[in-house]
């Protein structure tokens, strides 16, 4: 399959099973975390859409054990920047109809939690397809030391990610 049949296919899994309580364990972020020695205090994360891992819970809890919350906001030519955010703060839709957050604060995450439409056990990922993740892992990665960790429900698991030059691997992936 290529990566527009897996991404239809695994969205629409993932949709089916929306109702289910399925949520990932925060102590295992934080042992990824505190394996790979990065000693960064600034998460960037996501609003969770379409169906994705609801991050908002994982983001509270890193707020409340003294972490830095960042954000992304689209830019002009399928580019994102981080912003701070708090859980105090109010967000506003853009254009894909994602919150976004109303700062002007731009910072670099130490670790950064990726959204996953579909990975492999080599870490590879497909996300919806415009390259905005893979852009900002390459464009942080030449600024800072970046923990990338992809957050999926197991059964978006594939056999093979089809890759290209384009595609960043992520360090590590957390699942339900």
């Amino acid at each position: 399959m290529n990566k527009f049949q897996i991404r239809k296919k695994i969205i629409k899994i993932r949709k089916q099973n929306n109702s289910k309580d399925l949520k990932i364990d925060f102590s295992s972020i934080l042992k990824i975390i505190k394996k790979s020695k990065n000693k960064s205090k600034i998460i960037g994360g996501y609003h969770s859409y379409n169906y994705e891992i609801n991050v908002s819970q994982i983001l509270k809890k890193f707020e409340n054990k003294n972490y830095q919350i960042s954000l992304p906001k689209i830019k002009k030519n399928s580019q994102m920047d981080f912003f701070l955010w708090s859980k105090k703060d109010p967000f506003k839709i853009n254009k894909f109809g994602i919150p976004e957050p109303t700062s002007d604060k731009i910072v670099y995450p130490g670790i950064l939690l990726v959204p996953i439409v579909a990975f492999d056990k080599n870490f590879n990922r497909i996300g919806y397809g415009g390259g905005f993740y893979d852009r900002y892992i390459k464009k942080i990665k030449k600024i800072k030391n970046v923990t990338t960790i992809g957050l999926a429900y197991s059964f978006q698991k594939v056999k093979k990610v089809p890759t290209n030059k384009f595609d960043i691997k992520l360090d590590f992936v957390v699942t339900d």
